[in-house]
């Protein structure tokens, strides 16, 4: 089945050309299904970029979806037209008293902040405590992860050396778990973040489980309350590209910047990315929506407790 997306959406005529099929408003009011109701939090610069990727992974299930997108009253973006944030996005005082079966809450680039200098703290952090009566399943990525984990069970964060860039190989600690059905004993996931959570935190505490981790960049995955909150680390839903741009925009900014690990092929910025992650990242959102959504949502959207 197609994803089923606002009329006029960039992302629509950018992932046609991908051959993947969505499809708008206008044409999905004529089925007779009752579509999964996803919700985005995006909290990227970029909002059109990280629409593009995150609608490109949940289009591979055969279920419909019906995506949404949040934003917040304290925070305006500078790097997208307010013409599209008009148009795509509602602030979350609008959307309160709806229920959603999913929601995502991407990173955003104010991890060197401590959480309660971000200036809209209050506001996410009101709707973390909405989301777990309200959603039946929350993905929360980079760090946002890291702000989830503080905010709802005390998990600090800690400054790294030097930024963690890359892509990283990640070991799944029980594949028995949905979320990882068909995966490899090894995944890549893609990694771009000065600051980290350690394992021991998360082990002491049993409500937490830690679900991946890798020998080159810690905590990946953690899983809490039997797979209604998902918090990742990295970034499965970047593009081929994203590091890329990443890395070229930094070099003329600072003189620290390193080569991104892994990534390069024979590790030449001349050469394109060597593409490592994609088939685990389409495997793990369709994981998702069909084990942690699909299967645990109730029919009636209002039951959501």
């Amino acid at each position: 089945m197609p994803l089923r997306l606002p009329d006029r959406l960039p992302a629509i005529e950018l992932l046609k050309k991908e051959n993947i099929f969505v499809m708008d408003n206008s044409r999905a009011t004529t089925q007779d299904i009752r579509p999964l109701k996803i919700v985005i939090l995006n909290l990227m610069p970029l909002k059109i970029t990280t629409e593009t990727d995150l609608i490109r992974l949940l289009s591979n299930t055969p279920l419909q979806l019906e995506v949404s997108f949040m934003k917040l009253r304290s925070h305006t973006s500078k790097n997208t037209p307010i013409e599209h944030m008009m148009m795509f996005y509602r602030d979350f005082e609008e959307m309160r008293n709806e229920k959603f079966d999913g929601m995502i809450i991407t990173g955003a680039p104010v991890e060197q902040l401590e959480f309660e200098q971000v200036t809209y703290w209050d506001e996410i952090t009101d709707i973390f405590t909405w989301a777990r009566t309200h959603v039946t399943s929350t993905m929360y990525i980079c760090w946002a992860a890291q702000a989830g984990l503080f905010y709802h069970y005390g998990i600090p964060k800690y400054p790294l050396e030097k930024k963690m860039f890359g892509i990283f190989p990640q070991i799944p600690l029980d594949t028995s778990l949905p979320i990882f059905r068909g995966f490899d004993d090894v995944f890549m996931m893609p990694h771009s973040r000065h600051t980290e959570i350690h394992s021991e935190d998360i082990l002491a505490n049993p409500e937490l489980t830690m679900i991946a981790n890798s020998p080159d960049c810690g905590v990946s995955m953690v899983m809490a309350r039997n797979g209604r909150e998902f918090f990742i680390t990295g970034h499965l839903e970047y593009a081929p590209n994203t590091l890329d741009t990443e890395y070229r925009r930094d070099c003329g900014i600072r003189d620290d910047v390193e080569l991104p690990k892994n990534y390069y092929r024979d590790d030449n910025p001349d050469n394109s990315p060597v593409v490592t992650w994609r088939a685990h990242a389409n495997l793990l959102y369709s994981n998702w929506i069909n084990y942690y959504v699909y299967q645990e949502t109730p029919y009636n959207i209002n039951d959501i407790k």
